[in-house]
């Protein structure tokens, strides 16, 4: 699947909201037949999401007007909802009454709405109070959970300051020289990989960071010890861009959970440059998915793909006559890119291919075709990963150009690294639990 459904309360907030005003007495119809309605639709580690739940989200969400398909996201936010409640239930942390009520009053005043006419307007559509209530309460979870397990892990110093400052300058860029270990769960044991990648997280000399690449990674630079070319910073997927930002020369990221995977990346040099670089709408790029995952006949099969196609459209030729599916296109804006896939595309030049990704525990083997990049037109609103719902809306670097008040700088680096936190962790507890889809 090419798309990573995330939250979008940000785009909920600004258009949403708005559009809910206009609902008006008229309502909307609610989709879903009265029968099977509290049948299960999915089971996460044996907790239940019903038809009903995920006919009420679906409403709310095509009331708020999320820019995705209603029914799919309702889908994969129910299922992340149970695993941000396990999460909780782990760690002792709960939601009281006062706590829910602050955070849907904050939801509501983006729109200029206090508490009873938001419900009073979604009732209207169809979507009842507790719906709304559940829909918040996850979010006001999940920022609990956070917080307390990456919250003591995430500080900005001086330096972070000046490297952020000058990635969003006016004028000047900034280019990174990074190194990578991408290491499988298959094959190892997550346990064993995961103490692994802590081991490789404490060095801080390239060379040994290098050997470690050479053996262990699974990526096709590991012949050259992990060691990848100068790349514009706006050029890194949005997960990793605030964990490298962290970073000194000789420093190693803390290993960032990928699907079926851990990362690990070491800053070698960083450098400012004389223009700015281009920041990234859009990314267009392709997916071909090979049988037998990382075994020496998928990737071979890989390679002979590499060395017959130039570009996006020869794909096609590749996947004519085979079952629908096996290839996919598609242009999607970097923050709702898979990380393990956008990371493997951040090194693509446009009809450049990469085959270190896989899906289906490791059964298929992922070859990525690099389509092209659109570059954001100045002044216009640039996609950003949205944040969890019922959280306070986390403002992007870019918002801070300009702005020489530190402490908002450095609050918004914190939140970036909180959120990249927060996200490899959700995908970890993914992988983990046990989810059935009836």
């Amino acid at each position: 699947m090419m798309m990573k459904t995330k939250t979008a309360a940000s785009h909920l907030r600004a258009v949403g909201l708005a559009a809910l005003l206009a609902i008006g007495a008229a309502g909307a119809p609610v989709p879903g037949a009265a029968q099977g309605l509290f049948d299960p639709v999915v089971r996460v580690n044996g907790a239940a999401v019903t038809q009903y739940e995920l006919t009420q989200r679906a409403a709310l969400l095509r009331l708020l007007r999320a820019p995705a398909d209603p029914v799919r996201l309702a889908r994969e936010q129910l299922i992340e909802d149970r695993l941000k409640a396990d999460a909780a239930a782990a760690q002792g942390i709960t939601v009281d009454d006062e706590q829910l009520r602050a955070g849907m009053e904050n939801f509501a005043a983006q729109g200029d709405l206090d508490v009873e006419q938001m419900i009073a307007l979604l009732e209207r559509g169809g979507v009842s109070a507790e719906t709304f209530k559940a829909f918040i309460r996850s979010g006001l979870l999940w920022r609990e959970v956070t917080q307390a397990r990456f919250g003591a892990r995430v500080s900005v110093s001086e330096d972070d300051l000046e490297r952020a400052r000058a990635a969003i300058s006016d004028g000047t860029g900034v280019r990174v020289l990074l190194s990578e270990i991408i290491i499988p769960f298959e094959g190892r044991g997550e346990e064993q990989v995961l103490a692994k990648a802590r081991e490789i997280s404490e060095l801080t000399s390239t060379s040994a960071f290098s050997a470690q690449a050479r053996q262990f990674s699974a990526t096709q630079t590991r012949d050259v010890g992990g060691q990848l070319p100068w790349q514009p910073i706006t050029q890194l997927p949005p997960v990793l861009r605030p964990l490298v930002l962290g970073l000194a020369p000789g420093e190693v990221t803390e290993p960032l959970p990928l699907e079926g995977a851990v990362a690990l990346f070491q800053l070698r040099d960083i450098e400012e440059t004389d223009a700015p670089d281009p920041e990234y709408s859009a990314i267009e790029y392709a997916a071909y998915y090979i049988p037998g995952g990382r075994t020496p006949e998928a990737l071979a099969a890989a390679a002979a793909i590499d060395a017959r196609t130039d570009t996006c459209d020869d794909l096609y030729g590749v996947a004519q006559d085979q079952p629908e599916g096996v290839l996919e296109r598609g242009t999607k804006a970097p923050g709702e890119i898979p990380d393990d896939i956008a990371i493997s595309l951040s090194r693509l030049d446009p009809g450049e291919v990469s085959y270190d990704v896989t899906r289906a525990n490791g059964q298929t083997l992922v070859l990525l075709m690099m389509c092209g990049r659109s570059v954001a037109i100045e002044g216009a609103p640039a996609p950003t990963p949205a944040p969890e719902d019922g959280d306070e809306e986390i403002a992007g670097l870019d918002a801070a150009q300009g702005v020489d008040d530190s402490g908002q700088l450095s609050q918004q680096i914190a939140a970036r690294r909180l959120e990249s936190f927060a996200n490899g962790y959700l995908e970890q507890l993914r992988a983990e639990a046990r989810i059935i889809e009836y």
